[in-house]
């Protein structure tokens, strides 16, 4: 039964650790940028948006196009780096428990 205990133990601190990993995943903030950095964002990790700045060299009569592809690739760059982000948090609180069944998956 000693294995049993100290693997409900892990299991305890797993959990503790994730919940703390998921409060600062929740309070991360990333920035991406597109364009040469004309078009910045910054995504939460909550997986909203922050903040959106667009240089106004972009902002002319015909540009709206521009702007448009330039903010989604800001977003998409700033949501891959998110999920990388909330990846290693997850690797690292899981620890040797990730992939278990009931455990996250990696």
């Amino acid at each position: 039964m000693k294995d049993l205990g100290s693997l409900l133990k892990q299991a305890q601190a797993m959990q503790q650790k994730l919940q703390e990993a998921q409060a600062k995943l929740q309070a991360q903030e990333i920035e991406a940028a597109a364009g040469g950095g004309l078009v910045k964002l910054t995504l939460r990790g909550t997986g909203d948006i922050a903040s959106l700045n667009i240089d106004e060299s972009l902002i002319k009569p015909g540009e709206s196009e521009i702007i448009a592809d330039l903010v989604i690739a800001a977003f998409a760059d700033a949501k891959r780096k998110l999920d990388e982000a909330q990846a290693g948090m997850v690797r690292n609180a899981a620890g040797p428990l990730a992939g278990l069944p009931g455990m996250p998956k990696i």
